[in-house]
């Protein structure tokens, strides 16, 4: 594992212990931190195995993964309110 990748993956624990921490309520919230995490880890893996640049791939795996997460969370929230 190169440093590169030990960097990013300590980046990416801590993001997930700081987003479960926080006490957030909404699933909102949750799920854009919990997708930002499996996303930065995915494109994290894209990367790495396709050759290209890791901190790119975690970024866009991250991004996408928060808008993914964040827009089923929301979904859920509202889910919830309507019962």
């Amino acid at each position: 594992m190169g440093k590169t990748m030990k960097k990013l993956a300590i980046v990416a624990i801590l993001a997930a212990l700081l987003s479960t921490s926080v006490g957030c309520s909404s699933n909102t919230a949750k799920g854009a931190g919990i997708g930002a995490l499996a996303g930065g880890a995915a494109g994290l893996g894209i990367a790495a195995i396709s050759g290209g640049y890791l901190g790119w791939g975690a970024l866009a795996g991250a991004g996408a993964g928060a808008l993914v997460g964040g827009i089923v969370g929301n979904a859920q929230d509202h889910k919830a309110a309507a019962h």
